[in-house]
């Protein structure tokens, strides 16, 4: 490791890791802004039905598979460790990835450190509301989605390239999950909350495909693979788009107006559960399946 290297990793573990991480989330005014909307999830929560706090419940299922997936790529160490508590379920998979690129390294750490805070707005939001990490696990995950994509072997965690393709799998399917999403939630304040969230999920999209796009024809190819995995599974409509299109760069999948489409959350289930069949709860990177009243595909 180049002394560059040394230093950039100590920079990320003090950044993650010292308690400024924690401090500086709260220090922005998200334990505020949290508990701002969280009388509005008891408001909006229907005994019989779904509400606005079980929407939001699906997306922090996300939010704990995307946050443990980056913070154990760029840092080693998973949620727990830099939550400074435990969060619920057990993690299977994941370790520290060896980057060749400084500059990817640290825009990736950013991706973690806003997922990281993802997770923590949202519990503090919905307060005792709030559903468990679930048991999450990135091998069969993984496996079967390379399986169906006709990678062969797949260890998104072997080096730089895997992790951003692994990287891509999940920010197109955040920033789809919560674009459906907003048209059924109620209260405006939960609204502009998913909004915002939908807007960080969209620029991590946007510099994921594009370094994607930088890595070649190699990368190209596997990205549109992936696509076609992620299209079939989540309703085979043709939605969902590779980093290629037409013989053009294609960083922003989106319809002949330039809009951006969603999936409904039984879409983004089939994907998550790595399985395109309807009434399925588990399976994938959520072998138990997820916690919360949104579950079935």
């Amino acid at each position: 490791m180049n002394t560059q290297d040394t230093q950039d990793t100590q920079v990320s573990r003090r950044s993650m890791f010292s308690g400024g991480m924690t401090k500086a989330v709260a220090a922005a005014g998200v334990a505020m802004a949290a508990t701002a909307v969280a009388s509005e999830a008891k408001a909006q929560m229907a005994p019989s039905g779904i509400g606005d706090a079980d929407i939001l419940n699906f997306a922090l299922n996300l939010e704990y598979l995307e946050s443990e997936f980056y913070l154990r790529g760029v840092t080693g160490q998973g949620l727990d460790q830099a939550a400074g508590s435990s969060m619920g379920g057990q993690v299977r998979g994941g370790r520290q990835v060896s980057f060749s690129n400084p500059i990817h390294r640290s825009f990736l750490d950013d991706v973690a450190r806003n997922e990281l805070a993802h997770v923590i707005f949202l519990r503090t939001a919905l307060g005792a509301g709030a559903v468990q990490r679930p048991t999450l696990d990135f091998n069969a995950g993984f496996a079967a989605v390379a399986q169906a994509a006709g990678l062969g072997a797949f260890d998104p965690f072997a080096d730089e390239a895997s992790f951003f393709m692994a990287a891509f799998l999940f920010e197109d399917v955040g920033v789809t999950a919560y674009k459906g999403a907003a048209p059924l939630l109620k209260s405006k304040k939960f609204l502009d909350a998913a909004a915002g969230i939908h807007a960080v999920e969209a620029y991590h999209a946007g510099c994921i495909r594009t370094v994607l796009y930088k890595m070649g024809a190699p990368a190209q190819e596997t990205a549109g693979r992936i696509s076609k995995v992620r299209d079939t599974l989540g309703g085979g409509d043709g939605h969902d788009q590779g980093i290629v299109r037409d013989g053009h760069a294609n960083i922003v999948p989106a319809d002949e107006n330039s809009v951006a489409y969603g999936r409904t959350a039984q879409h983004v289930l089939n994907i998550v559960l790595a399985n395109g069949s309807a009434g399925v709860t588990q399976g994938g990177f959520f072998p138990d399946g997820l916690n919360g009243k949104i579950q079935s595909t």
